[in-house]
């Protein structure tokens, strides 16, 4: 991509979310929702969520291999390998952040079931190991979406869905079950970092879940660290309608340097992804093993 491309890229993204104005209010009219059309912070919400309907499935298939390689344990020191060279996922998995399904095919695929060709196969015959999966997501609404989605893609006996906040996981009076603390061998995270509330106490929350020897998997945009204060002034600037146009979704969160503060880590694999060093939307990639 040119350098112009990558400096005006969150401006390309913000201005597609402004052409879902009109849609967004349309439905909150019909649905006669009058409180989030007329608050701030509902009608954010509700602009994102039609947003991402149009840009999740553009965003999935432009990260598709990256993710697919990261979970196969074939991304290490950034770069995509041809053969396993970290760990792949496996056991007891925990998907923060699971929406309403976007990545499910691909654990399906990882958890063997569907090939890439989408077609069924029986999971027993998976190399990845994969146990059972829980996928957190509080919204009501794409909690529902989430276990359709499951469902269409054959995880149903072993994909639950969590319909609570991080902070109530382990809470079996908030929903019908209960994650115990170190009872976690992988926790996935991809592009959902950047918008969960109180970053620093929930990724200590998700760290005390993963057991001793577990693995994060990463994949997120953060906060620039290259091309000097000018850039991370540009950066900061377009954070700010970036934050209206994009739900909570944050440009500047330091999501690597909180996941490496949060606890002991007997390794830690993240860096760029193949990047140029002019992004204003720059990635992190890899594993954290505790």
């Amino acid at each position: 991509m040119s350098r112009l491309y990558l400096l005006i890229e969150p401006w390309i993204y913000m201005c597609m979310a402004i052409t879902h104005i009109p849609a967004t209010i349309r439905v909150l009219v019909v649905a006669k929702d009058y409180g989030t059309l007329f608050s701030p912070s509902g009608f954010r919400e509700a602009l994102f969520g039609t947003f991402w309907a149009t840009i999740g499935p553009q965003l999935k298939a432009i990260n598709e291999e990256r993710v697919v390689a990261l979970l196969e344990g074939r991304i290490k020191d950034g770069h995509i390998h041809d053969k396993v060279v970290s760990a792949s996922i496996h056991g007891t998995v925990l998907e923060v952040g699971a929406g309403s399904g976007m990545w499910a095919d691909v654990l399906a695929r990882c958890s063997g079931g569907v090939d890439a060709a989408g077609s069924l196969r029986s999971r027993k015959n998976a190399s990845s190991g994969i146990s059972k999966i829980y996928g957190v997501e509080p919204n009501p609404i794409s909690a529902k979406a989430l276990q359709k989605r499951v469902n269409e893609v054959g995880l149903q006996d072993v994909y639950q869905v969590v319909p609570v906040g991080i902070e109530y996981v382990d809470d079996p009076t908030a929903w019908n079950g209960k994650i115990e603390p170190g009872s976690i061998d992988c926790i996935v995270g991809i592009l959902c970092m950047c918008s969960i509330p109180e970053p620093e106490k929930n990724i200590q929350l998700l760290y005390k879940l993963l057991k001793p020897g577990g693995h994060w998997f990463v994949y997120e945009h953060v906060k620039i660290s290259h091309g000097g204060p000018l850039m991370r002034f540009y950066q900061w600037f377009c954070n700010i309608p970036w934050s209206f146009l994009m739900g909570s979704c944050s440009l500047c969160r330091e999501t690597g340097e909180t996941l490496r503060a949060t606890g002991v880590w007997q390794e830690i694999d993240l860096a760029p992804p193949d990047q140029t060093g002019h992004e204003i939307i720059p990635h992190i990639i890899g594993t954290l093993k505790k």
